[in-house]
């Protein structure tokens, strides 16, 4: 893991440096990651007043969510081999008031994570803007590092991308095109080295439950989505790990799994706030959503610890 001061920054030059690659190529058997998505630190005042736009000054609800989150990753035994945040890091939109103060609370929290469990951070459309600028895109990367990366653990291909540049992009193109260029260059470099799987991590579902389900806040505009869901299927990618909807969800398209997973922070559904544990093995991926009571008090359930123990 790279030092305590670079926690937030590891994700620098497209790549994540709390791994060594070369170390990585090669699968060694079935390991899992958490995933977890929308602390939103400020949402649950802003939801309960009804002003999503300036009710986000209090979050004291959400550091104590995210601490419960935190202390039950640092018991669970094996350790997992990082913890991902699918985006909305916090409510505060870019350029309000709340902001900084809601960032550096959420990171007073997340550096108790064990330094043996790299974060890896994921941007949302709170965290770079619903239409998202260069200006917007840059802040984010001061604070938790590149808004789009790659990298690999066991054998297996991570993608981190930045899902705002599929729901608008109409202030940064060529942005949004600086990361198709970029992505297509990274999935012919996992058809070339031949990896176990492909797992992709964006905030936007691509969809809630079906591939050609109508468009709305939650999910991406349905020519970009097939564009997307194709190119994804042609790479042979297994998964994409998403939040933003505060309530679970998925399906999945051509044998390609999209996985919602509801927030640690504000549901919208009728979840309880938790956590996705991701089990990877030599076949598929294998996962569950937990509460955080029950993460806590009962970690990893013996059927898929079962599966970790399997070598290969």
């Amino acid at each position: 893991m790279a030092a305590e001061g670079d926690a937030f920054l590891s994700a620098r030059g497209r790549t994540l440096t709390a791994f060594r690659q070369d170390d990585e190529y090669q699968w060694k058997g079935p390991f899992y990651f958490i995933q977890g998505a929308d602390p939103q630190f400020g949402l649950m005042k802003a939801w309960a007043v009804g002003d999503t736009n300036n009710g986000d000054d209090e979050w004291g609800e959400e550091i104590k969510l995210a601490e419960q989150a935190v202390q039950a990753i640092n018991k669970l035994n094996p350790k997992p081999k990082f913890f991902v945040l699918c985006g909305d890091l916090i409510h505060g939109m870019p350029g309000t008031q709340w902001r900084k103060d809601q960032e550096q609370d959420l990171k007073k929290v997340l550096k108790n994570t064990d330094q043996d469990i790299p974060l890896v951070f994921v941007s949302g459309n709170h965290d770079i803007g619903n239409t998202p600028t260069r200006e917007t895109i840059d802040n984010y990367c001061k604070n938790w590092g590149d808004d789009y990366f790659s990298f690999w653990v066991g054998g297996v291909f991570f993608l981190v991308l930045n899902s705002q540049l599929y729901f608008d992009s109409s202030k940064c193109p060529e942005l949004k095109q600086a990361q198709d260029v970029w992505l297509n260059e990274q999935l012919a470099v996992a058809e070339k080295l031949k990896c176990k799987h492909i797992i992709v991590f964006q905030h936007i579902p691509l969809f809630l439950r079906k591939p050609d389900e109508g468009h709305d806040y939650f999910n991406l505009e349905k020519s970009v989505r097939q564009e997307i869901m194709e190119k994804f299927h042609k790479a042979g990618i297994k998964a994409v790990f998403s939040g933003h909807y505060h309530r679970n969800a998925g399906g999945s398209y051509r044998g390609l799994e999209m996985v919602v997973s509801s927030a640690i922070g504000c549901q919208l559904g009728e979840d309880t706030h938790g956590l996705r544990v991701v089990v990877v093995t030599d076949e598929k991926i294998v996962h569950r959503y937990y509460s955080l009571n029950e993460l806590s008090s009962q970690g990893i359930e013996k059927e898929l610890l079962d599966m970790l123990a399997k070598q290969n």
